[in-house]
């Protein structure tokens, strides 16, 4: 009898383990997300703040290509199609973020895609026609990477306004659609006191969890190890029950 208890309690113990390495990873893991996110907001953070703006040209610094500037410029858009970007959040409710193709006024300049702001999807999804661009000479904004594209593929709709639908903001695609030669590896997202547009922010987090949400979960995973652990403990310090005699 005693070699079948130990035997339970080996399987029991595996198994045990096995749960908690999971729940470790998955806990740490979200953890890793949280300090990630936090560190993006809070370079992002600094960065408005002192709003020390660099050249507009800095767009297309390779080695910057996941850091955040204040950036100002001056130019002209690019009469090419507007790109959206489908699947973007904004104070909860569906809908696209407009960019189009800036060129910068520096005979050196690689062309800039900069963000005009948000347009709500509606139910049947037939957005508005998307109208002609600003007509800025001078842009400021933040400097910043692309939306991150998750697992969508970078494949280009036309609408039949002409603009371009995206699931994922691949500026290696949007360069090729557009016949440009060259195309910056951040965006600009437009300032929000910038005359014309659309509705816009420079919130950099709105269409993801923010970093307390992976914090909660790192903690719900966490716990569960621990709960497991505990249950596993108590199963094995408990003494079985003597069978009565007949």
């Amino acid at each position: 009898m005693r070699a079948g208890r130990g035997r339970a309690l080996a399987v029991g113990w595996s198994a045990a383990l096995v749960a908690i390495l999971v729940f470790v990873s998955l806990g740490t893991w979200q953890l890793g997300r949280q300090q990630h996110k936090q560190a993006l907001l809070d370079a992002s953070t600094r960065v408005l703040q002192a709003r020390a703006a660099v050249p507009l040209e800095s767009a297309a610094d390779v080695a910057r290509q996941r850091e955040y500037d204040w950036s100002a410029g001056a130019g002209r858009f690019a009469d090419a199609p507007a790109i959206l970007l489908d699947n973007q959040q904004r104070h909860g409710r569906a809908g696209v973020r407009v960019y189009r193709a800036f060129l910068p006024d520096a005979s050196d300049a690689v062309p800039v895609l900069v963000e005009l702001g948000w347009v709500p999807m509606p139910p049947n999804r037939q957005l508005p026609a998307i109208g002609a661009a600003p007509a800025w000479a001078d842009v400021q904004g933040l400097l910043a990477p692309p939306p991150a594209a998750g697992l969508a593929a970078p494949a280009i709709q036309p609408q039949p306004d002409g603009s371009l639908m995206l699931l994922a903001l691949d500026t290696g695609a949007v360069r090729e659609a557009l016949g440009l030669p060259a195309l910056a590896p951040r965006v600009l997202r437009a300032d929000p006191e910038l005359q014309g547009g659309y509705p816009r922010d420079l919130e950099i987090l709105a269409n993801t969890l923010p970093p307390e949400r992976h914090l909660g979960y790192a903690v719900q995973w966490y716990g569960f190890a621990a709960v497991t652990l505990a249950i596993a403990l108590i199963l094995t310090l408990r003494r079985p029950r003597r069978r009565s005699a007949s």
